[in-house]
C-alpha cells in the first residue's frame, strides 16, 4: 500500500501563482486560445463543477495543453490526487493506470465514457464566470507517468512541494518572463517549466504535437518567449528549422537526454545572448543539478557539495537523495524507489575524467557487440562533433558473427561535404576516438531521425 502522503504548510498550485505576479499581466496559450490568469481568478475552466471533485482521485484526461494545465491550476488543494495522462498514453494501459490510481472522476476535453469514474467534469480553455470556492483542505497527491519505451508505465508518486523543490534554489529570474518548452506539460520535464512560469510570476506558450517544429518556434518568437527549454533531440530538430531565427531566448534549457559538447555550442552560435543550462532530472529522483559553464557533463566537485541534493555514483550509476525525490511508486507490489540509505538508483551511467562526470548512458540501454558492452550514446556523441552533422542516431543491427553491429543513421545540415568524403570523416573521428568494436560499421543518412512522444530519441534496434 503506499505511504500515507507527509504533512505541509505547502500552499496550492492557485494560491502560489496568485501570489507570484499581477495576474492581469500573466497567461497561458496554445495554437488556438490565450487565457489570461486574471479572468482564471474571475471563473473557472470547470464550469460551476469544482466542488464535486473535492477529495477525489481525478484522471486529467485532456487532448490539449491548455485545458490541462487550467484544469491542473483549479485542481491543486482540490482533488485528493490528480493523475496526469500523456495524450499518447497506449489505451491497452489506462485502465490499468485507472484501477491502480483509484480514479473515480476523470475531468477531460474529449469522450470519456469509456473510462469509468463516478464523474466526468468536462474542460476547456474557456473560462466559466463566478466565483469557485478554492479553499485548499487537501494536500494533493500528483501521480506521472514514467515515459519508458516498452512495458506497463509506472506511476510515480509527488506532490507540489516535492516537484517545485528545486525552484527554492533556482536563482531569481524575474517576473514576467515568457516560457516555453517542446515538452508536454503531463510530462516531468515540461511540468518543471510549467511550475516555474506559474510559481515564478510568468506567462507560458504550451506545445502542440500536432503543431509542426518551425510553426511553434514562429508563434513562440511571435509571443516573446525569454525562456525554453526542450531535449537535445527536440534541439537539434529545432535548429534545423528556418524558424529558430524567430526565437531570441534570454534561458536556454536542455534536459532528458545527454547533451554532448556539439549541441551545447551549437546552442551559444545560435543564440549568443542567452544562458545555455543542462540539468539532470528524472521522474522518480526530481530535479538534482544543472550546469551553465557550457561544457558537457558536471564538475566532480557536485557529488561533495552541500545541500539539499546528496549524490553518490556506485557501480558506475549516479544515485540521487533529495527532498525533491517522489515519494514513490503507487500500487500494490510496486518496487521500492529508494534503497535503503534513500537514494535513488537514476540508472544513468557515468565515467571521471580530468576532475568531471560525463553521461555516457542508460544502463539499459547498452547494445551487445561480440561480448563487448557499448553505449550508443557515446558513439553518437564523436558523430555529432562533426560540423556537417545535426543529429545522428546509433544501434545495434543483427549480425550471424558477432550477434549484433554497430549502425549509425545520420542527419546533415544543409550545407555539407560530398556524402561519401562525409562518411569518411565520420568513421575517422570514430577510429580515432573509440574502440575498433564501437565504430559503425555502416553509417546511412537519412532525411529525419524520430523522436519520441517523450522528446527523446526513439531507439529501436534492428
Amino acid at each position: 500500500m503506499p505511504q500515507p502522503l507527509p504533512r505541509t504548510e505547502q500552499s496550492s498550485l492557485w494560491q502560489s501563482l496568485s501570489f507570484a505576479g499581477r495576474l492581469s499581466r500573466r497567461w497561458l496559450s496554445d495554437p488556438d486560445a490565450r487565457v489570461s490568469l486574471a479572468a482564471l481568478s474571475r471563473g473557472s475552466s470547470l464550469g460551476r463543477r469544482l466542488d464535486e471533485l473535492r477529495g477525489r482521485s481525478v484522471l486529467l484526461w485532456a487532448r490539449d495543453q491548455l485545458p490541462a494545465a487550467l484544469a491542473l491550476i483549479e485542481l491543486d488543494g482540490i482533488a485528493r490526487r490528480i493523475v496526469l495522462c500523456p495524450p499518447d498514453i497506449s489505451s491497452s494501459h489506462l485502465p490499468g493506470v485507472i484501477a491502480t490510481a483509484g480514479v473515480d472522476a476523470v475531468v477531460g476535453d474529449r469522450a470519456a465514457a469509456e473510462l469509468g469514474g463516478d464523474i466526468f467534469v468536462p474542460c476547456g480553455a474557456s473560462i466559466t464566470p463566478g466565483a469557485p470556492n478554492r479553499e485548499a483542505r487537501e494536500v494533493t497527491e500528483w501521480v506521472l507517468l514514467t515515459s519508458g519505451t516498452t512495458g506497463v508505465p509506472k506511476l510515480v508518486r509527488h506532490t507540489l512541494a516535492t516537484l517545485s523543490g528545486a525552484m527554492a534554489a533556482a536563482r531569481p529570474l524575474g517576473h514576467g518572463a515568457v516560457w516555453s518548452t517542446f515538452y508536454d506539460m503531463r510530462r516531468y520535464g515540461g511540468l518543471q517549466i510549467f511550475l516555474r512560469a506559474m510559481l515564478g510570476g510568468g506567462s507560458m506558450v504550451l506545445s502542440s504535437a500536432l503543431e509542426p517544429v518551425g510553426n511553434f518556434l514562429a508563434r513562440a518568437g511571435g509571443l516573446g518567449v525569454s525562456h525554453i527549454s526542450g531535449t537535445p533531440s527536440h534541439w537539434r530538430r529545432a535548429l534545423m528549422s528556418a524558424a529558430a531565427g524567430r526565437i531570441a531566448p534570454r534561458y536556454v534549457r536542455l534536459s532528458g537526454e545527454i547533451a554532448d559538447q556539439a549541441i551545447l555550442d551549437h546552442l551559444r552560435a545560435a543564440f549568443p545572448g542567452a544562458d545555455v543550462a543542462h540539468a539532470f532530472a528524472s521522474t522518480e529522483a526530481g530535479v538534482a543539478f544543472d550546469v551553465g559553464d557550457g561544457f558537457a557533463g558536471f564538475p566532480a566537485s557536485y557529488l561533495g557539495r552541500r545541500g539539499d541534493v546528496e549524490m553518490r555514483v556506485a557501480d558506475g550509476s549516479l544515485r540521487i537523495k533529495s527532498g525533491r525525490t517522489a515519494l514513490g511508486y503507487l500500487g500494490d507490489g510496486a518496487p521500492p524507489l529508494c534503497d535503503a540509505d534513500g537514494f535513488v538508483d537514476t540508472g544513468d551511467m557515468v565515467e571521471l575524467s580530468d576532475g568531471r562526470y560525463h553521461f555516457v548512458g542508460r544502463r539499459g540501454g547498452v547494445i551487445n557487440i561480440g561480448g563487448q558492452k557499448v553505449h550508443p550514446e557515446e558513439i553518437e556523441a564523436v558523430i555529432n562533433r562533426h560540423p556537417d552533422v545535426q543529429m545522428s542516431l546509433v544501434r545495434a543491427r543483427k549480425n550471424p558473427i558477432t550477434g549484433a553491429i554497430v549502425v549509425a543513421d545520420v542527419v546533415v545540415t544543409s550545407e555539407h561535404a560530398p556524402l561519401d568524403a562525409l562518411k569518411g570523416e565520420i568513421l575517422d573521428a570514430c577510429r580515432g576516438t573509440l574502440a575498433r568494436y564501437k565504430v559503425p560499421a555502416a553509417i546511412r543518412f537519412v532525411p529525419a531521425i524520430e523522436v519520441a512522444a517523450s522528446g527523446k530519441l526513439a531507439r529501436i534496434n534492428g
